[in-house]
């Protein structure tokens, strides 16, 4: 059976030094020593979040001499987009009836306001 893609996409995001290192690799590849540099852990730490991060599909990693340059991989967070935006109606919805309901409470309490 195949790993669910989501489940351990979520599970790499769930981390916010991988949070960090992914935003990390929006702006361009990094070797482990660059993504190390801004956290207080060891290299080997950061490259088991790699790891974690490869798994899920987000990050791959390249060899260029000795250079292995770290990349983003989106598609895994197009696919969480995707899922959290089938609940966007829903999300819409709910803030539609809420300023319902206020609209409703501000109109009682002008009609209150002159009965003191």
């Amino acid at each position: 059976m195949p790993p669910d893609r989501l489940s351990a996409t979520f599970a790499a995001l769930a981390d916010p030094t991988r949070r960090a290192i992914l935003a990390r690799l929006a702006m361009g590849e990094a070797s482990v020593k660059d993504l190390a540099r801004p956290f207080n852990i060891s290299r080997p730490a950061v490259s088991k979040h790699l790891k974690v991060l490869e798994r899920s599909r987000l990050v791959t990693r390249g060899r260029r001499a000795q250079w292995r340059p770290c990349r983003l991989r989106a598609r895994p967070l197009k696919d969480v987009a995707a899922w959290v935006g089938g609940y966007r109606r829903f999300w819409e919805e709910s803030f539609d009836r809420l300023d319902e309901y206020l609209s409703k409470l501000k109109g009682r309490d002008k009609k209150h306001v002159g009965y003191k």
